[in-house]
């Protein structure tokens, strides 16, 4: 199903007015972005139980999993990706995952902005490509 799946914005906004949202919102739609993704991806064309679901979902998407894959696409981003990376790393942040470290957390955020923007701004391509990276080696 690597890339069968795609979503996207009826109407995407502009790069500049997804550069101008608050980096910790554009994390806040690329958490769900990956998130709808990777549970389309582990259910479509499986009769697995919703547990065992679950648990194929969270090796992509949890903080840690996350990081890991910021570090692998991070050379792959553009500069204005990069950019929006970086500025959802470095926001300030009152709570984090609980199992994992601050600086993991911090990368995920960054990658979740990244995916955000993607989404916003209808880069559906990248966006997919960035997705299904995440799935590489763990199917």
């Amino acid at each position: 199903m690597a890339n069968d799946f795609s979503f996207k914005l009826e109407k995407p906004i502009s790069k500049e007015d997804a550069l101008s949202l608050h980096p910790m919102a554009l994390a806040f739609i690329g958490d769900a972005v990956q998130s709808l993704y990777a549970r389309t991806r582990v259910t479509v064309g499986r009769t697995s139980k919703t547990g065992t679901l679950h648990q194929e979902v969270i090796k992509v998407v949890s903080a840690t999993s996350q990081s890991q894959e910021a570090e692998k696409l991070l050379p792959l981003f553009d500069e204005v990706e990069q950019d929006v990376f970086r500025r959802a790393r470095n926001c300030k942040v009152q709570t984090s995952a609980k199992h994992a470290e601050m600086s993991e957390y911090r990368r995920a955020s960054g990658l979740e902005a990244v995916l955000g923007y993607l989404f916003l701004t209808g880069n559906t391509e990248r966006l997919d490509c960035f997705l299904s990276a995440c799935f590489e080696d763990r199917e």
